[in-house]
């Protein structure tokens, strides 16, 4: 098998010079080798979670690399497909041939093309189809694994159906390529990657029948961790001295557990998604993770760098027209002073840091008092809850809101006309007459309209058993009930948003894109995707070192908070600390300058490269090939010279020359209060728009600012190629973007921040 595997990789190798087994060819590589990548997930086109986006994310890179020699498999979910899925028959003989043999004994499995990025082939099992044989295959289940599945657990059976089919196809699909290897004289390599414990049977039972594949197993967060974490208990703190045979039996989920216990322990290769979640992973399923797998994104990078300063911009003022209705009565403070903070997911109040999070906005509000700042901070928590749609207040703030601006456009448009006509007649327009006696009247029933006797309201919807709603009796305790002296107001939406909403009338990427701060000070989050969009829209954001976002920014970015990203401490130190640090990064926040804001964005967003599942795939690759090499050791030579992987790093920012002598012209620098064509010509001509005036020296950006006179002007990703027999590897750097200056947006966007 490996002499086989070696000529066909020369063979490859000898034509293209210079060839990297880790470029995107399309499969070129993978179909001469006779590999195949077969990725099992309960979430292909069947949304049920985060994997769902980990999935659909990832399979344009998938696809660049391996082409039609990769393949999805999960379970049909009749309503997905409809939507989400091209249903086709295969081109491919041996596949042909496979799914026809399944078919013949009464199996229900389609194949298709999953209409996404990369347009991905799919097979999905109709588990109804054989609900027939539950009984028998868990007793086989039993047999090979001693692990038994009670009747009322219906995920756990559905589980049990869909791992033996999964293993059947494996198993057809690789006595297939056996009956074309003995015509072809070549040694297929077929590598099966599963995804959380919902897959984990179809693992066992492939090692159990001993089919012919190499395994992976990656676990995005332990089962026993998520109901341990749910259950309030001290867990970071706990992990080695919890009793996981007692816990899960306590809670039910002793039979799930095994179940992914034995898959991590069955698979070749076991992974993780962070650092966070292997130091969980290694204490509650009792394996070490051999490589960490970080999720990521398809960045679509834009054409200009201003662009996505244009579409925070425009996404903003979408929520100001919400805001202007909302605190119809009490809208007594100035928007252009006014910022928006958010928290979303899933409604998880202690675990997504809701608690946190509330708690630092009451210390906030007191910090904007005490210091008598004009800025106005507008917290939004998106958590899907129980209720009984929108309150009537809600709406009939934006119906208020929406009266008075067509009674202004109408008035407006007349006054308009008017003032064109005494023009055209030679007559200096007379103020007074302008405005008529019936305008004045209409305006001011319009103003007596918007007065309100009550508070606006903290949640635009009627939840359903308010009163033991955690967000709503937290914000009656911390008493923050939108007052006009409150500098901080919040509002708690209990819905995710879309763009058929009657209040936002948007969706929830546009929402992120017009906020300037996302807040998730999650106290368990093995990956953390919310932070993760944040900074591939250019929009900072809060998260923490027990977060694997968290994790994987701190140990590959120098200097997060001056990109932006604020990363809390939950781990070293108590609840109290954290509160109290989150309050203070939120109101060194609140006291960057409009100019300020913008850089920050702009650092924040160059950060999207290292997101991107063009960089973090190599993590993928270098699982399957480990896994290759555990299941035939005699390719290790061989793929260990073909594959390279690179060490991502993000450099500390650098600052603008700080001495007038080094830029083109020794005038000074116009201040962030002078007009916006003095900003706008100081920064471009001088090269100098980083520069804060002295009373900007307190904050975040300035502090967090390198002097050095000497440093280029570029931002850049360190790439260092690694190689198993190179001891000191040359670096090379890869620019993040274009080489431009921080404040390359301010032309654009200064006036619209």
């Amino acid at each position: 098998m490996a002499a086989s595997f070696r000529e066909r990789r020369q063979s490859k190798t000898s034509f293209v010079e210079g060839y990297d087994a880790a470029e995107a060819d399309n499969g070129f590589l993978a179909a001469l080798e006779h590999r195949y990548v077969f990725e099992i997930s309960w979430e292909v086109a069947n949304k049920v979670g985060g994997i769902y986006t980990v999935i659909r994310s990832k399979a344009q890179s998938s696809v660049d690399e391996l082409g039609d020699q990769y393949f999805l498999l999960g379970p049909y979910n009749e309503m997905c497909v409809r939507q989400e899925v091209e249903i086709m028959e295969p081109d491919r003989p041996v596949l042909h041939r496979c799914l026809r043999s399944m078919r013949d004994r009464g199996v229900k499995v389609f194949y298709g093309r999953w209409l996404i990025d990369g347009y991905p082939q799919v097979i999905l099992f109709d588990i109804a189809s054989q609900a027939w044989h539950l009984d028998e295959w868990k007793h086989e289940f039993w047999e090979a694994a001693h692990i038994g599945v009670p009747v009322h657990d219906r995920e756990s059976n559905d589980a049990v159906i869909f791992g033996f089919l999964v293993t059947w196809f494996m198993g057809e699909f690789r006595a297939q390529l056996a009956n074309q290897v003995t015509e072809t004289s070549a040694t297929p390599l077929v590598v099966a990657h599963f995804h959380e414990w919902l897959t984990g049977v179809g693992l066992i039972l492939l090692r159990a029948r001993h089919v012919a594949c190499t395994t992976i197993f990656t676990t995005h967060a332990t089962l026993l961790g998520r109901y341990l974490c749910a259950s309030k208990c001290d867990f970071y703190n706990n992990l080695k001295n919890f009793d996981v045979d007692k816990e899960a039996g306590d809670r039910g989920i002793y039979h799930r557990y095994c179940m992914e216990r034995a898959a991590a322990t069955a698979a070749h290769v076991f992974t993780t998604v962070s650092q966070i979640t292997g130091l969980e992973a290694e204490n509650l399923l009792k394996r070490k993770p051999d490589l960490i797998t970080p999720n990521g994104l398809n960045v679509k990078k834009f054409s200009a760098i201003h662009e996505f300063q244009n579409l925070h911009a425009k996404a903003k003022d979408k929520i100001h027209h919400f805001v202007r209705g909302h605190f119809y009565g009490h809208y007594d403070f100035d928007l252009d002073k006014t910022v928006y903070f958010f928290i979303a997911g899933r409604y998880e109040f202690s675990n997504k840091g809701a608690d946190v999070f509330l708690e630092s906005l009451a210390r906030l509000n007191y910090m904007l008092q005490s210091s008598g700042s004009d800025l106005t901070v507008i917290a939004f928590l998106i958590f899907p809850a129980r209720s009984n749609n929108f309150n009537v207040d809600s709406l009939r703030g934006q119906a208020v809101a929406k009266q008075l601006k067509d009674t202004v456009n109408d008035i407006q448009k007349k006054i308009g006309q008017r003032l064109y006509d005494m023009c055209l007649m030679g007559i200096l327009p007379n103020p007074e007459k302008l405005l008529t006696a019936e305008d004045n009247v209409r305006l001011k029933r319009c103003i007596y309209t918007i007065q309100r006797p009550n508070l606006p309201p903290v949640c635009t919807h009627n939840v359903v058993d308010d009163h033991n709603d955690p967000v709503l009796n937290t914000i009656r305790r911390i008493k923050l009930f939108n007052h006009r002296q409150d500098r901080v107001k919040v509002i708690f939406h209990p819905e995710f948003l879309s763009s058929t909403n009657p209040l936002f009338a948007m969706d929830y990427e546009d929402f992120v894109r017009g906020c300037h701060l996302g807040v998730f000070p999650s106290y368990y989050e093995p990956w953390g995707y919310t932070p993760a969009e944040c900074t591939v829209m250019g929009i900072p954001s809060v998260t923490t070192n027990l977060s694997g976002f968290g994790c994987f920014i701190e140990e590959h970015v120098a200097d997060p908070k001056s990109y932006g990203l604020y990363i809390i401490d939950r781990r070293f130190q108590p609840p109290e600390g954290s509160i109290n640090q989150l309050a203070k990064y939120m109101h060194e926040f609140c006291k960057l300058s409009r100019r300020q804001r913008i850089i920050q964005r702009n650092r924040t967003e160059r950060l999207s490269e290292l997101l991107d599942w063009k960089s973090l795939s190599q993590y993928y690759r270098q699982a399957r090939q480990l896994a290759m090499i555990r299941f035939n050791p005699d390719l290790a030579d061989l793929l260990e010279s073909n594959y390279h992987q690179s060490t991502l790093h993000m450099p500390r920012p650098y600052s603008e020359p700080p001495s007038p002598a080094s830029s083109k012209s020794g005038s000074p620098l116009p201040s962030d209060d002078e007009g916006e064509n003095g900003d706008e010509e100081g920064g471009r001509k001088r090269g100098t728009g980083g520069k804060h005036s002295p009373g900007d020296t307190d904050s975040a950006i300035s502090n967090d600012s390198v002097t050095s006179e000497t440093a280029p002007d570029i931002e850049g990703l360190t790439l260092t190629p690694f190689d198993s027999k190179s001891v000191t590897p040359e670096p090379m750097t890869f620019l993040v973007g274009e080489e431009v200056d921080d404040n390359d947006s301010l032309k654009y966007d200064e006036d619209d921040e």
